[in-house]
């Protein structure tokens, strides 16, 4: 559909990237921009011309940011963030706008879109390109403040002719509908697991050897609990994923069980405190052992598990609770992971979470 826009020289003024993390929303938009901007084709890219290979280097993202957080400083206050907004541009007509962290070495809990980036994209929008078109990636959409949101809205509502603007979001419906309603849409789904083996052996290849560490064990593994997400998957290491679930799982098997409120406080410390994945990811790793209880304790077959290795302790887990249990378990989640946003105490909401689940049994 991209190409047959750029083909046609009809590119929208602005496209959203709806999906789950690590799908490829980044990388799509990142060949976009090479596409709009090649020197030697209209409706895809080479990847040798000058602009082709300048806009590529955004592929190598997360050294761009830390380069750019060197270079603002580590002890940046609020007015130096918006006075010198993070921007990631390895080429005049392509920026690529994400969540600012603010420090590198101690990076804020939460990072958001701040207004000093979007009022720079505001400008810069209009802006003659050098190349073909100017692309502004904005990553993390859904972390705008609404009142932010108002002044990215007015680029969308006078849109500038050669300029479009691609919105990444892992959930859209948290972006203003009057910002939904002026972009292009696009859904990414989730990849199949035998996919995702792939993309691992292929990545192995071709870097050379590096990544052949991996079984064809541990990339089964891997594959499977990445839930459909390659970026994901290259990400992780078996045996702390599988260790890291097993601290989840260990957190449910104690409020199952009932246990001393010190017994766990102590695990819900391990996990909010002791781990190197952000918070938001050990959410999603309850919500994963919670879907296959649910299934468990409903009679479907274990073939189904999103997470094999853990099949065993599952089992006997879902003999000692019942779909209401894990109805309330998701249901505290839900409303933990609302309140994160409102930068809520994380270890005493995961407390909460534990002890009404070990007193409703």
């Amino acid at each position: 559909m991209l190409r047959g826009m750029l083909a046609a020289g009809r590119v929208p003024h602005a496209m959203l990237f709806g999906g789950p993390r690590g799908v490829g929303k980044f990388t799509l938009a990142r060949m976009f921009s090479q596409a709009a901007n090649c020197e030697r084709l209209q409706d895809d890219f080479c990847g040798e011309c000058d602009n082709c290979q300048r806009i590529g280097k955004l592929s190598d993202l997360p050294r761009l940011i830390e380069q750019g957080l060197a270079e603002r400083g580590e002890s940046a206050d609020a007015a130096m963030v918006e006075r010198v907004p993070l921007l990631i541009e390895t080429h005049p007509d392509v920026w690529a706008v994400v969540p600012d962290p603010v420090r590198l070495r101690n990076p804020v809990v939460r990072p958001v879109l701040r207004v000093g980036q979007l009022r720079a994209v505001q400008r810069a929008a209009y802006f003659r390109p050098v190349a073909r078109r100017r692309v502004f990636i904005i990553d993390g959409a859904e972390t705008m403040r609404h009142d932010y949101a108002n002044i990215f809205l007015k680029v969308l509502e006078e849109p500038p002719e050669t300029a479009t603007l691609i919105l990444l979001t892992t959930q859209p419906y948290l972006l203003l509908p009057t910002i939904r309603s002026r972009c292009l849409q696009f859904s990414f789904a989730p990849v199949e697991t035998e996919i995702v083996e792939q993309i691992l052996l292929r990545h192995a290849n071709s870097r050379s050897g590096e990544g052949a560490l991996l079984s064809p064990e541990d990339r089964r593994i891997v594959a499977q609990f990445a839930e459909g997400s390659p970026g994901a998957a290259l990400a992780l290491d078996p045996k702390e994923a599988i260790e890291l679930r097993r601290t989840v799982l260990g957190v449910l098997t104690a409020a199952a069980d009932a246990r001393s409120s010190a017994t766990l406080f102590a695990q819900t410390a391990a996990l909010a405190k002791g781990q190197r994945v952000p918070f938001e990811t050990i959410l999603e790793l309850f919500y994963s052992l919670l879907t296959d209880l649910l299934e468990l304790s409903a009679g479907c077959a274990a073939a189904s598990l999103r997470n094999p290795p853990l099949e065993k302790d599952l089992i006997n887990l879902s003999r000692r609770v019942d779909a209401l249990w894990v109805a309330r378990a998701i249901e505290g989640l839900d409303e933990l992971a609302s309140r994160l946003r409102r930068n809520v105490n994380k270890q005493l909401g995961l407390d909460a979470v534990a002890v009404s689940l070990a007193g409703s049994k």
